[in-house]
């Protein structure tokens, strides 16, 4: 299978996330859809693991490299999705799910610092196209105020995104596993969220609709995608050209929100879309 395949599965994977997440979230609290999501890709990826036999690896492995794994997980996941799932409870998936897509603005800006890269007026002019994005977002929805919900919603999306955009460029600079790294970033995400639930939330009891959505999200969505997409770049001629294909995941996002979960279409996420993706791609 080439890396279109792989790369066309990850899209219709990630697309179908923030409606489907946004609709658990309906039902079951934030860190209970987080640590249970987490668990079933964790244990998906420790049968993966098992059946190709990576589990000895695991077994020789360095304390040291664990705990690295553990500590992306705790920034990289749990942390990005925490914050993702808050801000998802508190805006239309939509406009989530644009906010989401300044990560890798966030790879450009944090790349600066750690690994030593310039800082140019296309960066800078990127930053300004995606802050107007963010703007549009947060002022040009289908409410006819701002509330307080509005607002933590959107500013938890652009710190949901910084996480993740700080762990891919730290998380560049290793060259670990990554079968066996995801593997320990959910069970971190897991643990994580189930402690996080335990001080902060009543659980409830999910029903079968809830349950079928949880597998869903942990093993097609977080594990398999994740897989999918590492395979994409790792089978590729032209690693720049299928990078860009992820920039179709917010287009399928809003399609999937609209027509298949209802939600009214916001008169700003298209423009604010193009202001986003169009900021990322002049640094290409």
């Amino acid at each position: 299978m080439n890396s279109n395949f792989y790369a066309a599965v990850t899209i219709i994977l990630w697309g179908a996330m923030p409606a489907l997440t946004k609709d658990l979230l309906n039902a079951l609290p934030a860190f209970e859809t987080l640590a249970l999501s987490s668990l079933f890709a964790f244990l998906f990826l420790l049968a993966l693991n098992w059946r190709t036999g990576a589990l000895k690896n695991f077994a020789v492995m360095p304390a040291q490299v664990v705990l690295t794994m553990a500590g992306l997980g705790f920034l990289g996941l749990f942390l990005y999705s925490a914050f993702l799932y808050y801000g998802l409870a508190r805006m239309t998936s939509q406009e989530a799910c644009i906010l989401n897509y300044l990560w890798p603005l966030m790879i450009i800006l944090f790349s600066c610092p750690i690994l030593g890269e310039p800082l140019t007026a296309r960066k800078l002019l990127a930053v300004g196209m995606s802050f107007v994005g963010i703007v549009l977002v947060m002022f040009g929805g289908i409410e006819d105020t701002l509330s307080a919900d509005k607002i933590l919603g959107a500013l938890s999306c652009v710190v949901a995104a910084a996480c993740y955009g700080l762990f891919s460029v730290l998380n560049k600079r290793r060259r670990l596993d990554q079968k066996l790294t995801m593997m320990i970033i959910w069970a971190t995400t897991a643990i994580c969220a189930a402690a996080s639930g335990y001080f902060f939330e009543a659980w409830l009891l999910p029903g079968a609709w809830q349950i079928s959505g949880l597998l869903w999200l942990g093993i097609l969505i977080n594990a398999v995608a994740y897989l999918t997409w590492a395979l994409a770049l790792e089978k590729t001629s032209n690693t720049a050209r299928t990078a860009n294909l992820a920039y179709l995941v917010p287009i399928l996002a809003i399609f999937i929100s609209t027509f298949a979960f209802g939600e009214e279409l916001s008169p700003a996420v298209i423009p604010a879309l193009m202001l986003i993706i169009g900021g990322i791609l002049i640094n290409k």
